[in-house]
């Protein structure tokens, strides 16, 4: 049995350092993270799903830390397992530009979920600590929801970090893009602690307008889109 345990323990490591990163477990979650349990790698998919196909320099400054090299490698890691494809885009792009395939889309629950159990783990920022406005923005394409979706469009502006974003309610979807919005419905102004509290119900505007958030134009577009989340786990309460 000690012989056997040997042997299994040196051919993981083997995989290991092969550059194979398996975890040698005929098991469909070891296998799911065999292949984007490495480190970034749903950060990656975080930002194709935020922003939609994506230049290696978008890429890379949404993913503040992360070395040009490691992007290089998870981004052919992925491509290689079907997750991300890569297409030339035309002039004046010039450049390679990589989009999630269908099969890529698939993770979006997957990356949803994740979001939802974190959200109790975001505090106030630390030092050091990135933030980046299009974060937010995926966060809310995979939490929110239109809540009125045969009413008229609306539009909140939300100003959580150095650059708004803009949230637009269409067809009975949500859009979400980095930028200003035009004479908006609404405008949310604070930490993206007391933003996502807001929209994913675990404050309602009146708590979070005390604990600093301001808030300004149409409340009732705000309420529209606040789409109460079940959290479980630190800080839920």
């Amino acid at each position: 049995m000690r012989e056997k345990s040997k042997h299994l323990d040196l051919k993981l490591q083997l995989n290991y350092d092969g550059g194979v990163r398996s975890y040698g477990q005929h098991c469909s979650l070891a296998k799911a993270l065999d292949v984007v349990g490495d480190r970034w790698s749903l950060l990656i998919i975080r930002e194709l799903i935020a922003r939609g196909a994506c230049r290696y320099t978008d890429l890379r400054e949404g993913l503040p830390g992360i070395a040009t090299n490691m992007l290089a490698d998870r981004l052919r890691d992925l491509e290689q397992a079907g997750i991300v494809s890569r297409e030339d885009a035309p002039p004046p792009v010039a450049r390679p530009l990589f989009r999630l395939t269908p099969r890529g889309e698939e993770l979006r629950g997957v990356v949803r979920e994740l979001t939802r159990w974190g959200l109790p783990l975001i505090g106030d920022s630390i030092d050091g600590e990135a933030f980046r406005g299009h974060w937010l923005a995926a966060a809310a394409l995979l939490l929110l929801k239109d809540n009125a979706p045969d009413a008229a469009p609306v539009a909140i502006e939300v100003r959580a970090g150095e650059e708004p974003m803009l949230i637009v309610t269409a067809g009975g979807a949500l859009q979400a893009r980095p930028g200003p919005g035009v004479n908006p419905d609404a405008i949310i102004s604070g930490t993206p602690r007391l933003t996502m509290g807001l929209l994913t119900g675990m404050l309602d505007i009146e708590r979070a307008q005390a604990l600093g958030l301001e808030i300004s134009g149409d409340a009732s577009a705000i309420e529209r889109i606040r789409t109460p989340l079940p959290l479980v786990g630190a800080g839920a309460s």
